[in-house]
């Protein structure tokens, strides 16, 4: 019996050694209890059980430990809260996580897509809560990672995307409530549909578009440009697309939230105020409302009024444009017949349209993108997909939809246009040529006369100034002669007086 307790207190200080030298740990057969928590490396995140608001109910989530305290980052049983302090966290042998209830009951588990021989649940310092072989620190070899499982938060280095092979969905959606954090109304996410672009949503309506990826930044968000304090990675192939931010400074701790009121900001701790300073927020302006304007016109936050028709287009009704009222779009002044001689208008620093319809292909130069265009009489805009290299096919073949002009910071979309308005427009171009040459002609002429009229006023000032100089010249050698006799008497009669 004295051997049994030695053995049994030696167990328990071992286990105790454990959890002191593993705090952000747990292994098969170990337990999280309401109350009990595993913080990450750094102390930046921490994991266990908590009750949000004034609700009653009990989740397991990750919050925010050295700053914002309690600022929760993840929520395992989102939807599904226990309505008491029984729960717990367990970890098998087979590496699976299972919360339970009082009565043993599965709240949540983690869905593992196979078992592991040696698992172990570990609290990453980037707030990911991952289960992995021990030793394997690949994230392509997680068996489990709760940044496939987002919730109102993504973290840097949590992709917003999908995957296409098992059907994860990278999209953040808001909290119901401050006290309810089961999926919200908001959502802000990658839509896969057409050529992939970043959406913010309210249900299944669209209040936001950022748009398509250009290479560089998402076209409708300018301010997402290259800086010292993030790089941005997108990913589009056969397997996922996903867009992902990713530190350049490690001591920055940043976060993008959709809260309940649906409020969607990108925030970056301060430490010099303890608090949060917003980087970038959705619908910062009103053309960030999407489609404001219309089919087939733009915005534009510093003009006013705020829309305006593409060229070559008009307000499908003058008198709700005159009130204000864009929603009813613009059509065109000269409809397409898909005849010889149609081509194109370039529209600079454009926020892409909606591209849900389009067709893209990243390998074909822009060249050859308006060729296929052309060729196709459905195709009514085309652009590239990556200005940097200028290389990329994007097609449209429908009303263009939620445009806006960026100064400084858009990119160019060619926009289709009927043979006969582009011959109006070759006209007018030639009479403005026209009349710029013989603008200039009469310029010319005009500064070549005020030249000439002044060279010769020149010239005849000159010679003027020679006359009087040589006039004036002469008069004085004329008094010199005159002075000279009564000189030379003077002298004649000094020399005669010192003679004498």
């Amino acid at each position: 019996m004295d051997g049994y307790r030695k053995l049994l207190v030696c167990f328990c200080l071992l286990s105790t050694i454990i959890k002191s030298n593993a705090v952000d740990t747990i292994t098969p057969g170990q337990s999280i209890r309401d109350g009990e928590t595993i913080v990450s490396s750094g102390q930046t995140y921490e994991l266990g059980f908590f009750t949000p608001g004034s609700s009653s109910g009990r989740y397991l989530g990750i919050w925010f430990k050295k700053i914002s305290t309690g600022t929760v980052i993840w929520v395992a049983n989102r939807e599904t809260p226990i309505l008491d302090h029984s729960g717990v966290l367990n970890f098998t042998y087979q590496g699976t996580l299972l919360l339970l209830n009082r009565t043993n009951g599965v709240i949540w588990s983690s869905n593992n897509t196979r078992n592991a021989r040696n698992p172990i649940a570990q609290l990453l310092e980037s707030g990911n809560f991952v289960v992995k072989e021990d030793n394997d620190a690949s994230p392509d070899n997680y068996l489990y990672q709760s940044f496939d499982y987002p919730g109102d938060t993504n973290l840097p280095g949590m992709k917003l995307g999908r995957n296409f092979v098992t059907s994860l969905d990278w999209t953040i959606t808001s909290w119901k409530s401050l006290d309810d954090p089961a999926k919200g109304d908001y959502s802000f996410g990658i839509d896969p549909k057409g050529y992939p672009q970043l959406m913010y949503k309210k249900g299944d309506t669209i209040k936001f578009r950022a748009g398509s990826w250009n290479g560089i930044r998402f076209t409708g968000a300018p301010r997402l440009r290259p800086n010292p304090v993030y790089r941005y990675e997108f990913v589009l192939n056969e397997k996922e697309v996903d867009y992902n931010i990713y530190l350049l400074n490690s001591s920055v701790i940043s976060r993008l939230v959709v809260n309940a009121s649906g409020v969607t900001q990108r925030m970056t701790w301060i430490d010099q105020t303890h608090g949060w300073a917003t980087y970038f927020a959705v619908g910062e302006d009103q053309c960030d409302n999407y489609n404001l304007c219309g089919v087939n016109a733009k915005c534009n936050i510093n003009k006013s009024p705020l829309c305006d028709c593409l060229e070559g287009f008009e307000p499908r009704s003058a008198r709700d444009w005159s009130f204000q009222d864009w929603s009813g779009g613009c059509v065109r002044k000269t409809a397409l017949a898909c005849a010889r001689g149609e081509g194109f208008v370039k529209h600079s620093e454009m926020k892409m349209p909606d591209t849900s319809g389009s067709w893209y292909n990243r390998s074909m130069n822009i060249r050859e993108c308006e060729e296929l265009c052309l060729r196709n009489c459905s195709c009514v805009a085309y652009a590239s997909t990556n200005i940097t290299e200028g290389t990329g096919c994007l097609l449209w073949f429908s009303d263009l939809i939620d445009m806006r002009e960026f100064p400084g910071a858009g990119q160019d979309l060619y926009v289709r246009m009927a043979a006969s308005y582009l011959d109006g427009i070759k006209k007018k171009e030639k009479s403005r040529r026209q009349r710029r040459v013989g603008i200039i002609v009469c310029t010319t002429t005009l500064g070549t006369g005020i030249l000439v009229l002044g060279w010769i006023f020149c010239m005849k000032k000159r010679k003027h100034k020679i006359q009087v100089e040589k006039h004036k010249g002469k008069g004085l050698q004329q008094q010199k002669q005159k002075r000279r006799p009564g000189a030379a008497r003077d002298r004649l009669g000094y020399d005669n007086e010192s003679h004498g």
